[in-house]
């Protein structure tokens, strides 16, 4: 049996968690009834604004780059003599069948509630070749973790090979280049090359979540801080990161103003420096776990997070709609700092039960991993 990284599966847990709070989060800004963030968005008062910006900006938008990094941790550089064909096989087989099994539900399953028409139903099916249905927002990860995968093959070799110094460098161009969500904001939409014939600027290939591959690799193998300046450092880069991504959120989101929501969000990319600093600092917090095996419950939340991500959805839209009391986001059945948590706490304890109970159907692992 595969010896298991015990800080690695409690990254797992919370990450999935951090999830949940995001979307948990949304249905107290969101502008339309879906629950999550469209195009448009709108606080109803100074409560949501203040604890939206805690729980999904200051807390949750380390969760995805948490995700990234695991991968890249876990698998980069590639084994000894796998082959890219090999490494495809491997990976793809384990994460496509799901995300296939989820794309698909997504599709039809709302259908059974009166969730969606069938005429979008329709319309959601003839896109899965190119994009994720219109109820399953959340499945946009899968895109870039494929393509992390796909280039892994590629930059492994060069990663067995590098110096400390020689990923420093590239990592100090992929932290320049999250700068690029500010400057398309508040410069100009289009820099360094982008126009409208020419999407690829001169940072194109040492941004987006490549950095984040990078990341890993150095601090498993280069990174020799003792746990004690991991501690100070971590906690401060959480602390730093997270509080500006909360105090941007809470900036631009005046109460009863509807508001792009890319303007009211113009920090919380995932690319962005300050999300980088907090995820850069929650990793090293993590890294410190000196347990030589975690609980059994952390471990099996952790085989299951997959199925629980993919589910998520489902639960917290039918949980939310009961908490947010129709909608109402001024008025929530339970005060918002409490609403918001709960919402993510029961539906993660729903995706637990359910992926768990799934997980004794044989074949379970084509479904929920």
């Amino acid at each position: 049996m595969k010896e298991r990284v015990v800080f690695i599966d409690y990254i797992r847990v919370i990450a999935c968690f951090l999830v949940m709070l995001v979307h948990a989060s949304e249905n107290f800004y969101a502008a339309d009834s879906s629950g999550l963030a469209g195009n448009f968005s709108m606080l109803a008062n100074e409560a949501n604004r203040f604890w939206v910006a805690f729980y999904d900006g200051g807390l949750g938008r380390i969760s995805v780059p948490l995700f990234m990094i695991v991968s890249a941790y876990l698998l980069v550089p590639m084994k000894p003599g796998t082959t890219m064909t090999q490494f495809y096989k491997k990976r793809f087989w384990r994460i496509l069948p799901p995300f296939i099994v989820f794309l698909l539900l997504y599709t039809f399953l709302p259908l059974l509630w009166g969730g969606m028409t069938w005429e979008q139903s329709w319309q959601d099916f003839k896109m899965l070749p190119f994009n994720f249905p219109s109820m399953g927002g959340h499945l946009w990860f899968m895109y870039p973790l494929i393509s992390l995968y796909l280039i892994i093959p590629v930059v492994s070799p060069w990663l067995e090979r590098s110096s400390a110094k020689d990923e420093l460098i590239f990592i100090g161009l992929f932290a320049f280049s999250t700068l690029l969500p500010w400057f398309h904001r508040f410069v100009s939409p289009e820099l360094w090359g982008e126009c409208f014939w020419n999407h690829f600027s001169m940072l194109w290939y040492v941004s987006g979540y490549l950095g984040y591959l990078v990341l890993a690799h150095y601090i498993r193998v280069h990174l020799k801080w003792s746990n004690s300046k991991r501690l100070k450092v971590g906690l401060c880069c959480f602390l730093l990161g997270g509080a500006f991504t909360a105090w941007s959120f809470y900036y631009k989101g005046v109460p009863n103003q509807a508001i792009e929501t890319p303007m009211l969000e113009w920090s919380w990319e995932f690319c962005t420096i300050n999300v980088l600093v907090a995820t850069f600092g929650a990793f090293l917090l993590f890294t410190c776990i000196t347990q030589q095996k975690a609980p059994k419950f952390i471990t099996d939340l952790s085989k299951l997070s997959y199925g629980m991500y993919l589910m998520h959805l489902f639960f917290l839209s039918q949980i939310a709609a009961y908490f947010v009391n129709g909608r109402n986001q001024a008025e929530p059945l339970i005060p918002v700092a409490l609403a918001i948590p709960v919402i993510a706490i029961l539906t993660f304890i729903c995706c637990a039960v359910t992926s768990k109970l799934i997980s004794y159907i044989p074949g379970s692992k084509y479904i929920i991993g």
